[in-house]
């Protein structure tokens, strides 16, 4: 249940593998201080918010996860919910809300929910991820083009009112900072994948605004300047209304962080051929964002971008993000008050690439090829993304993943009666299809699949389809995998039916685990063990003695 990475790699660490970790981690630790302190700002919190949960949650998620090589830190998945209660209920109420998320992941993972996170319906992570990407991109639109007129409205399409409203205040200055911005960051990739795009582009716009003296906002204009240090850790109060009013933003946050980090992870194991611990994964994610907050930071979850250049630049242990989060810190104490000069249409720049990659446009594009189901999916939760709330859209896309699973699950159910053959126990094993006779008088009752409450309509029909009454009516389960409560309750009920119709029933096939409920529920005692038979074929032989005993003369 939680067993991190960092104890089994240890074990058998050498100075190899150290070298390759330590040149890993110093780039990717280069690679996230553009993006820290993007997200941050972005996020509506100062820039060293996001520098200390990229050091700090970074450290934890690597010293206590469940994978070789995943980075974490705050995710641009998290700009939109974090801005939402920022603005709602300040920073004081990030903070609680975060330790809240915090604490439902750490429970997520003892409760191994770890490997059913991983199976949410592909068309919901698509619509909201390329929701959260097109927010991201509007957010970015008034630093990009350097507009006036105040705040931005919260609201889609109030926001893009705002914008269009406010053309006639375009700072050229911000315009061509950002879009030399895209280009290097774009170019680069070109002439040298280890150094960053973002980083060569920070400290070309930032060296041109410093010396022509370019009137553009920068993050010392607008923030003041970055402390250089970590704060002491201090624990907010927290009162019943507050903790009410959080409840569903904090689940939002975790849900997201849950689904980002062990897709992160999945992601990681098809390029180094590792297998990740998905519960493991989950408490130290929890663990990261209980203790994060407390010194200032924002909620983090595993980074997709960043773990690949980890593994693209031989990262093989936890111990290449450890650094890649010293490296960080020592950014933070030595230079963190040069950031200040750091052009917001920069860091607009650098959130609009952040935004396309995660746009995932393609897969949004592929899904159309799909069923309609996976269609209105998509475009439901994307459009709920979009346009309402992303609480809202991952508790809506929950809801139908809900429903997607019991309605895929009840239709690999089939429920058949018989009264004149069945198929032998062993005709599914081969291609020679063998039955055996059914008795007059004997009716069999065939499930196949899972026998829950999705199914219930479809037990009900077949009971109608019933033909004549008969004396003696056979229920095989032999391909039964589990039965809930609820398939108990209507089990219990047709055989309580059946035996007010003087109908003696029989039970076939159980396999363990189901005969297992059925006697906890007292079904196997109410018909005898006499009656629940191992297969068909002696169900049929018990059939026929209950018949002779029956048609015999008193």
């Amino acid at each position: 249940m939680f067993s991190p990475k960092f104890f089994t790699t240890i074990k058998q660490y050498d100075r190899k593998t150290f070298f390759s970790d330590l040149t890993a981690g110093i780039i990717v630790g280069i690679v996230a201080l553009p993006l820290a302190i993007a997200f941050g700002i972005a996020s509506g919190v100062s820039p060293e918010r996001g520098m200390i949960t990229a050091i700090i949650a970074g450290f934890l998620i690597s010293f206590l996860g469940g994978s070789r090589v995943q980075i974490g830190g705050p995710t641009g998945a998290f700009i939109v919910i974090i801005y939402g209660i920022v603005e709602q209920f300040g920073v004081q109420g990030l903070i609680i809300a975060t330790i809240m998320a915090g604490i439902m992941l750490v429970a997520m993972g003892f409760l191994k929910l770890g490997s059913v996170i991983q199976f949410m319906p592909y068309p919901i992570v698509v619509g909201f991820t390329s929701g959260i990407a097109v927010i991201i991109f509007s957010s970015q639109i008034k630093d990009f083009f350097g507009l006036g007129g105040g705040e931005v409205p919260a609201s889609f399409v109030e926001k893009w009112g705002f914008y269009f409203e406010n053309l006639s205040t375009v700072n050229l200055y911000a315009f061509a900072i950002a879009g030399g911005t895209l280009l290097v960051s774009l170019l680069w990739q070109k002439i040298n994948k280890v150094i960053p795009g973002s980083l060569v582009a920070i400290v070309i716009t930032t060296v041109a605004v410093y010396y022509f003296q370019l009137p553009v906002e920068t993050i010392g204009s607008k923030f003041g300047e970055i402390r250089a240090g970590i704060p002491a850790p201090s624990i907010p109060g927290i009162d019943f209304s507050t903790f009410r009013m959080l409840l569903m933003p904090a689940f939002t946050i975790a849900i997201l962080g849950a689904i980002e980090s062990l897709l992160s992870a999945m992601v990681a194991d098809g390029a180094t051929g590792y297998r990740h611990r998905p519960n493991t994964e989950l408490i130290a994610q929890g663990v990261a964002n209980i203790i994060t907050p407390l010194f200032g930071g924002i909620p983090a979850t595993g980074a997709i971008a960043r773990t690949m250049v980890n593994i693209r630049n031989g990262g093989k242990t936890p111990m290449a993000g450890i650094i890649h989060a010293v490296v960080l810190l020592l950014i933070l104490l030595f230079l963190g008050k040069l950031a200040r000069l750091i052009p917001l249409a920069t860091l607009s720049g650098i959130l609009v690439i952040v935004a396309y990659n995660m746009s995932e446009w393609r897969s949004f594009k592929g899904i159309f090829r799909n069923s309609k189901s996976d269609i209105s999916v998509l475009l439901t939760t994307f459009l709920l993304t979009v346009f309402i709330d992303l609480t809202v859209a991952i508790q809506f896309g929950l809801l139908m993943a809900v429903f997607l699973f019991v309605r895929r699950v009840s239709e690999t159910t089939d429920i058949e009666v018989l009264s004149s053959q069945v198929e032998d126990e062993h005709s599914h094993l081969s291609d020679d299809e063998e039955t055996l006779e059914i008795p007059a008088g004997v009716e069999v009752f065939q499930i196949k699949g899972p026998f829950f409450f999705g199914i219930a309509n479809k037990f009900e029909e077949a009971e109608k389809q019933s033909g004549q009454k008969p004396k003696i009516r056979i229920i095989r389960m032999r391909r039964v995998p589990f039965i809930d409560s609820t398939g108990l309750k209507n089990l219990k009920n047709f055989i309580r039916r059946s035996r007010n119709q003087g109908i003696i029933v029989l039970i076939s096939g159980l396999q363990a685990k189901p005969r297992e409920d059925l006697e906890k529920e007292g079904i196997v005692k109410m018909l005898g063990n006499e009656n629940v038979c191992p297969n068909i074929e002696l169900a049929l032989e018990r059939a026929i003695q209950l018949l002779e005993k029956v048609l015999s003369p008193r």
